[in-house]
């Protein structure tokens, strides 16, 4: 898991939860910070179980400045696609495509990066081809 042994920025901080609103979105629409924060679902256990990703779903940030944010950071989207046998391949001209074999089904996502197809189907593959994101996440979805 990429969260473990890092503190998490803003923890504790007494804010209230961000609303608690959630829109229904397909994985395969998520991008930018909604896709990372569907990644940190998975990654992040411990931030979930706390009321982290609701209280603070768009700050991904760690005490030491740096950001989670496997959709585009090669460092932490990289072990993932390794650990999960993501394979990748170019399926148009800015157009990359992710897919698991060897799951229940084979997942195939597409993306304008290998990270964002990659971190679509990753997320698809764990928690399903829709899911429930923060409202907040509106204009990373549209």
């Amino acid at each position: 898991m990429l969260c473990i042994g890092y503190v998490r920025h803003g923890a504790g901080a007494g804010l209230g939860r961000a609303g608690g609103v959630q829109m229904k979105i397909k994985t395969r629409d998520l991008q930018g910070a909604a896709l990372d924060w569907a990644v940190a679902l998975i990654e992040c256990p411990e931030w979930k179980e706390e009321g982290y990703l609701e209280v603070f779903p768009h700050d991904l940030n760690f005490d030491d400045g740096t950001s989670f944010a496997p959709s585009t950071d090669w460092a932490q989207g990289g072990p993932i696609i390794e650990r999960e046998k993501i394979q990748l391949d170019v399926e148009a001209v800015g157009v990359w495509g992710a897919f698991i074999e060897g799951c229940t089904k084979d997942f195939l996502y597409h993306g304008p990066t290998p990270l964002a197809a990659a971190m679509r189907c990753y997320v698809a593959s764990k928690l399903g081809p829709e899911m429930d994101v923060p409202v907040e996440f509106r204009e990373s979805a549209e």
